[in-house]
């Protein structure tokens, strides 16, 4: 069965024209089709752009390639009764480790050590709480996780020597030095003062929570000023996206033996991948897809109902049309094809304004609240196709009703 697609634009044409003739009708019956498109749109665009948003974040942070090595690491699916083994079992990680990684794995491009905290910083009566100071190697900068501004990252040299330098975000140079050069001068970690050798590019806030308010000091400064008891944290990249997989099996390696683990105990670290936070991030997306969409689909279903039942009444007003179509020689098919093709357009008409509505929204909230949103393409593309889809599956009924009617009944029950 094929239809030419003169009548097809025929039949789009007629249907237009009878959206048109019952404006109010029409857009009572898509109000079910397009809050369901908006909503699953809206939806969708949230898991999208959060999904996007959590991995630059990831990628911003950690830098590409990247793992981290940590004394615990509780990230996914870890219960209660693992995590008190781990407690109990994992060791302090110290910088000897890093050395002894960065001695056996020929696959990693750089390995870091990191130890922070939540302190205040001052300068004489200005106070900043909440700085987040974070004590690194010098190597770190080349992970490509920040850009220093203003002035240089500290040396290896002066990481060696434990020199009392720093590097700051954007908000301790606003609160300290709002007019000066801050290059030069020094401020206060734990009545410590420390010199600024760089200003770190601003980065803004996340969530709400700023970026800004953060400290680089060597990890021989912090560990003076705080004690060098506390596990560090090791983070490292790969020299290539292809040799990643096998830095982190080199890694695991040079723990264990570091550690001095037998084979068949369990590794006493945490080893953690960006590609593994992306997983979980991607499989809790999934998750709430899975939840959320379906009870977003049901005001679709509705609408779906509801244009049946309208193209129901629609056979039952142009009765009198389809006794008159069929008499002059239009068979089974065309009337079929007719209210299918209407039912479509009608469906899709409001798969489009649901989608601008979904646009409108997005725009609004991710404005308003800065709060990722992000439509594509092929996820508009379906919206459409989804919703004419609805009025073809809903429409059946009534086209097969309307095709079977007899047309000298329909002539004489249509006047």
């Amino acid at each position: 069965m094929k239809i030419r697609a003169s009548i097809i634009a025929e039949i789009i044409q007629i249907s237009l024209a009878s959206i048109m003739a019952h404006k109010l009708r029409t857009f009572l019956t898509l109000l079910g089709i397009i809050f369901g498109v908006a909503s699953v749109m809206v939806v969708a665009a949230g898991l999208t752009g959060s999904q996007v948003y959590v991995r630059d974040s990831v990628s911003k942070a950690l830098g590409s390639n990247s793992f981290i090595v940590a004394r615990l690491v509780g990230f996914g699916n870890v219960s209660d009764e693992e995590w008190d083994r781990m407690i109990k079992r994992n060791r302090n990680l110290k910088i000897e480790d890093v050395a002894f990684i960065r001695e056996r794995c020929d696959a990693c491009q750089e390995v870091t050590a990191d130890v922070s905290g939540t302190h205040t910083t001052y300068l004489g009566s200005k106070e900043m709480f909440g700085t987040t100071v974070r004590g690194v190697t010098a190597n770190t900068v080349y992970l490509g996780n920040f850009e220093v501004e203003e002035g240089r990252f500290f040396s290896q040299q002066e990481e060696r020597g434990g020199a009392p330098v720093g590097v700051i975000g954007w908000d301790l140079k606003e609160k300290f030095f709002p007019t000066v050069d801050p290059v030069g001068k020094t401020f206060k970690i734990a009545n410590q003062p420390i010199r600024v050798v760089g200003v770190l590019e601003k980065l803004g806030s996340n969530f709400g929570q700023s970026q800004d308010n953060i400290a680089y000091i060597p990890i021989s400064t912090y560990q003076k000023i705080f004690g060098a008891r506390r596990s560090i944290l090791i983070r490292g990249n790969a020299v290539s996206r292809e040799r990643f997989e096998e830095a982190i099996d080199q890694v695991r390696v040079a723990m264990r033996i570091r550690h001095k683990l037998a084979p068949d105990e369990d590794d006493d670290f945490g080893l953690l991948s960006t590609d593994q936070i992306n997983n979980v991030v991607d499989q809790f997306a999934g998750a709430v897809a899975i939840v959320v969409l379906p009870i977003t689909l049901i005001s679709l279903l509705v609408g779906g109902i509801v244009i049946m039942n309208i193209m129901l009444v629609s056979v039952t007003e142009r009765t009198f049309e389809i006794g008159i179509r069929k008499a002059l020689g239009a068979k089974r098919k065309d009337i079929l094809y007719q209210f299918l093709i209407e039912s479509f357009v009608t469906a899709a008409l409001g798969g489009a304004i649901g989608l601008l509505l979904a646009i409108a929204i997005a725009t609004l909230v991710e404005s308003g609240f800065s709060f990722p949103m992000e439509i594509q393409w092929w996820q508009m593309a379906l919206s459409l196709l989804f919703s004419g889809g609805i009025g073809i599956v809903f429409g059946i009924y009534p086209a097969w009703k309307a095709s079977k009617l007899d047309p000298i009944i329909a002539m004489t029950e249509g006047k």
